[in-house]
């Protein structure tokens, strides 16, 4: 009886090894569903950091602050403004809004007290510094 107990338990070992996992196997079908929206949200993504240059080159920050206002400086810095460049750039807790691309300190400073007509707190940032 103890042959019969440990052939039937070997027996059913055996049988649940090697057919348990052709039974329980998965099939290879992934479907990757992905929203459009993302992939736009991605190539402004990549094309706001390809537009972030942090070198010897001097900047403008006009505005410091919270997300949907920093916008709205920048959109209308834009459009008065179509010859220089802004961005935005997130610096824990704030965002806080670049213009300009200058190569030369003075420059810059002839740009900052033009720009300080409108916006009282520009300052003259180097952004490696």
């Amino acid at each position: 009886m103890k042959k019969l107990t440990v052939l039937s338990t070997s027996f059913c070992f055996a049988f649940i090894t090697f057919c348990s996992p052709e039974m329980l196997a998965q099939q290879n079908k992934v479907t990757l569903s992905q929203d459009p929206e993302f992939e736009r949200l991605l190539n402004e993504k990549r094309r706001i950091n390809s537009s972030i240059t942090v070198d010897d080159r001097y900047k403008v920050q006009i505005y410091n602050g919270d997300s949907e206002t920093s916008k709205k400086v920048l959109s209308d810095f834009k459009r008065e403004h179509a010859n220089l460049d802004g961005t935005i750039v997130f610096s824990t807790p704030a965002y806080k809004v670049w213009v300009g691309n200058f190569k030369t300190r003075i420059e810059a400073e002839r740009n900052l007290e033009a720009l300080k007509k409108k916006y009282p707190s520009a300052l003259l940032i180097k952004p490696n510094k």
